[in-house]
């Protein structure tokens, strides 16, 4: 049975570049026969955190904030594609993410990061960390950081030069690593009640 993976991509602005490395990712997902999708938080629109979904009666929240939850319950991992924004995290994906929390449960977790510069955006990857963590998810140590991300990802979003082999190589052990973290996961939530 294919593992379902949500790469999730938080950009607003109108010249984003980070969707190439999300769109990357996705097709190196499905390249290895994983049912792989984008959640691109600017397409859903889910408004700045009022209530989060589970403060909602069942049935009243928003459409697309009930299509994301199920989609997030059925998921078995995640992917978090980020930039960086004045040293943090991109106030889109944040949002987005910041509406669950008990959905994201005992499921592994995966940070890419990007900038165009050559920090490649991992103080935004660093912070990730932890804010995974907190929401309940297992991150895996394996990650990529890209940049500068237009010397490595053409326009469709294919690897480019020196560059683009060491992203194909991050990418193969950060897939290694989810895949491994997933039938872990997997096993034991099959196995084992969680502990709350």
């Amino acid at each position: 049975m294919k593992d379902r993976v949500l790469v999730l991509y938080g950009s607003y602005r109108s010249d984003r570049i980070g969707i190439r490395l999300a769109d990357y990712i996705v097709r190196g997902l499905e390249g290895r026969g994983n049912d792989a999708r984008l959640i691109d938080a600017r397409e859903i629109g889910l408004p700045m955190l009022d209530r989060m979904y589970k403060e909602y009666a069942p049935g009243e929240a928003p459409q697309a904030m009930q299509d994301l939850a199920e989609q997030i319950r059925s998921a078995d991992a995640f992917v978090f594609v980020t930039g960086e924004y004045n040293w943090g995290v991109q106030p889109g994906l944040k949002n987005l993410t910041d509406h669950f929390l008990e959905e994201w449960f005992w499921r592994p977790a995966a940070v890419a990061s990007y900038s165009a510069g050559r920090l490649s955006g991992v103080r935004a990857n660093l912070t990730w960390h932890g804010t995974l963590t907190e929401m309940g998810m297992v991150v895996i140590p394996s990650t990529v950081a890209v940049g500068p991300i237009a010397k490595t990802l053409d326009e469709h979003g294919a690897p480019v030069g020196e560059a683009g082999q060491a992203l194909d190589r991050a990418f193969s052990r950060l897939a290694d690593d989810l895949t491994w973290w997933t039938a872990a996961a997997k096993n034991q939530r099959a196995t084992t009640p969680p502990p709350y």
